[in-house]
């Protein structure tokens, strides 16, 4: 039986971090400061944004939401972020996704400031991720390294598998974890026999978005698997590994919800930190 990562613990240990950080920053009249920018209403982007108000408030970050009508043309968007991107008192800025049809997202995140680019996508920093340069990196694929240096577990010298090559996590991933020298092997939806790569891990981290796709059978007994997916399910939400198969051959592993997931706006917060230093000339 798998030992459980835990990983609302690990974020919580982040956000203590985070506050008292903060409250350093205040002491010498610096308050950090994020703003959210979103169109439209989508349902799940309301609420992902209420609860990053909720964390930033509870560790000392100001934040400001600033919504704006679905119907709202790309060029006030785009206006709105150089006014954000021209504003000291903001440290980072955060677009929801997804944006309305007529948006181009790639326009409007390539309009966010390096420095203030919270949620790492700007092609700057994902340079800086190849580079080890000193850029704002994704939230998740983060969240996937950090989870293991915080459980203990040893990264160097180890064979991970990352099932998935998307570019919010799966990239990534490969450069960020290449920082702790494992051997990577990618794979993905279309790779064929998936298991006999699986199966030679140390570590698996899937981020394929597909429910459940890697079960008990294609795992190392004893290895650390963690789960990055978040899928919708009848009754809840799952993750890409199939749970209780694995965990009853994992050495460690991730739940969904409860693992990945719970240190992502954490994170998030430690970037507004890392933009605000980088602005300040402190990285």
């Amino acid at each position: 039986m798998a030992n459980l990562i835990d990983g609302k613990a690990i974020a919580a240990q982040i956000k203590e971090e985070i506050k008292t950080e903060v409250a350093g920053l205040r002491a010498e009249g610096i308050v950090p400061k994020m703003a959210v920018v979103l169109v439209g209403d989508d349902p799940a982007s309301v609420v992902y944004a209420k609860s990053k108000q909720k964390v930033a408030n509870g560790v000392g970050i100001d934040f400001e939401l600033f919504e704006m009508p679905a119907s709202t043309p790309e060029e006030e968007v785009l206006a709105l972020i150089e006014r954000l991107n021209n504003d000291a008192n903001i440290h980072g800025i955060m677009v929801e996704l997804p944006l309305p049809k007529h948006i181009s997202k790639e326009r409007v995140m390539e309009a966010v400031a390096p420095n203030k680019d919270i949620d790492g996508v700007h092609p700057i920093n994902r340079g800086y991720i190849l580079s080890n340069g000193p850029g704002l990196f994704p939230a998740t694929p983060q969240s996937c390294v950090e989870i293991m240096l915080r459980s203990g577990i040893e990264i160097a010298g180890k064979h991970a598998v990352i099932v998935g090559r998307g570019e919010t996590v799966g990239k990534p991933l490969v450069f960020l974890l290449l920082k702790h020298n494992p051997t990577i092997t990618v794979c993905h939806s279309k790779t064929p026999d998936l298991g006999q790569y699986t199966r030679q891990a140390d570590i698996v981290i899937a981020a394929v978005g597909k429910a459940k796709m890697i079960t008990g059978d294609m795992i190392k007994p004893g290895a650390v698997v963690v789960d990055a997916g978040i899928n919708e399910v009848d009754g809840g939400i799952c993750g890409d590994v199939d749970f209780e198969s694995a965990k009853e051959v994992a050495g460690a592993i991730t739940p969904v919800p409860g693992g990945v997931g719970s240190l992502t706006t954490v994170l998030i917060l430690k970037n507004v930190l890392k933009g605000l230093k980088i602005q300040l000339g402190r990285e």
